[in-house]
């Protein structure tokens, strides 16, 4: 005990070593062109909140020389997070030194490589979902906002006008897309580019249609309304359709679940009851043959699974 406590406050000590060496600033500290204004009010920031901005622009400086940053801000974006990218990056970097430093206290060297291991891919993992939940909520409401759109346009109005009573009226995050696409289209934007962007970033195949429609159409004219009353009810039937397979897949989706953590329980189970009996897997080169072979088998079966019960149509 003595020993992993030691650990403990060793992990503890280096990563504030390093918190400190990433977040306090070098060099001598200038003063902003913002004081040279009389009549920019000076506002008080407290050193919690300079060392803050400090290790953000640190960690965005890291991520742009990796060549990380588009990518991120693109994932960050597909997840509809407020937060923006170095402080996604950081909050993730101190959860995970601090489940670290917390697993080498109480389990061992062991536990805390492993929550180092898990901690990152757990926040990957919710990006993924995040993302994922916010694309099937726009393909949800896609076929509404096309009915507001083509009811706007009967009314008499412009098409950027349309857009942007879907923007007003619609939900999230169908409200957030199309806002973003009147507010890039005010500032001179082509609206075919930032139609063809919402597609790619919600990964929609059906709003790409949408948008092919509303270029085909502002090239050789027509009625725009039909097109989308047309595009819509195809929309309807395609969801209609998935909403099936996915009650229909359910059933498989939730026998996968079951059977995925079914060998995590049991050995969670037998580890509190008889904690012997799973310590003959580490006390030999067969047992780690047979620990290894598991989780081969495992991750196949997950692959097969994961197969099985996602349809594509």
């Amino acid at each position: 005990m003595t020993s992993m406590l030691v650990l403990g406050l060793v992990a503890v000590a280096a990563a504030l070593l390093v918190l400190t060496l990433v977040v306090l600033p070098a060099g001598p500290s200038r003063v902003p062109l913002t004081r040279l204004d009389p009549s920019v009010v000076p506002t008080t920031t407290s050193a919690f909140a300079g060392a803050g901005a400090a290790a953000g622009a640190a960690v965005e400086k890291v991520l742009a020389k990796r060549g990380q940053a588009a990518s991120g801000a693109a994932a960050m974006e597909r997840a509809g997070m407020s937060m923006s990218l170095p402080d996604f990056v950081l909050t993730a970097g101190l959860t995970t030194a601090v489940a670290g430093g917390v697993g080498v206290v109480l389990g061992g060297v062991l536990l805390g490589l492993v929550l180092l291991a898990v901690v990152p891919l757990g926040f990957r993992l919710f990006l993924t979902f995040r993302a994922a939940r916010r694309q099937a909520a726009f393909a949800d409401q896609l076929d509404d906002s096309l009915q507001l759109m083509a009811g706007s346009l009967r009314a008499g109005h412009s098409l950027l006008r349309a857009v942007d009573s879907v923007a007003s009226e619609a939900d999230a995050p169908t409200s957030e897309e199309f806002s973003r696409i009147v507010n890039e289209t005010r500032v001179g934007r082509d609206l075919n580019d930032a139609l063809d962007e919402v597609a790619e970033r919600m990964g929609s195949d059906d709003f790409t249609w949408v948008a092919q429609a509303i270029a085909i159409h502002r090239e050789v004219g027509g009625n725009l309304a039909e097109v989308l009353d047309a595009v819509g009810h195809t929309i309807r039937e395609r969801n209609a359709i998935r909403r099936q397979v996915k009650a229909l897949s359910a059933e498989g989706k939730l026998s996968a679940v079951v059977l995925m953590a079914l060998p995590f329980g049991v050995t969670g189970f037998i580890s509190m009851t008889n904690p012997r009996y799973l310590a003959k897997f580490t006390e030999s080169l067969v047992g780690y043959g047979m620990l290894g072979v598991a989780g081969v088998m495992l991750l196949v079966g997950a692959l097969w699974l994961k197969k099985t019960v996602a349809i594509r149509f």
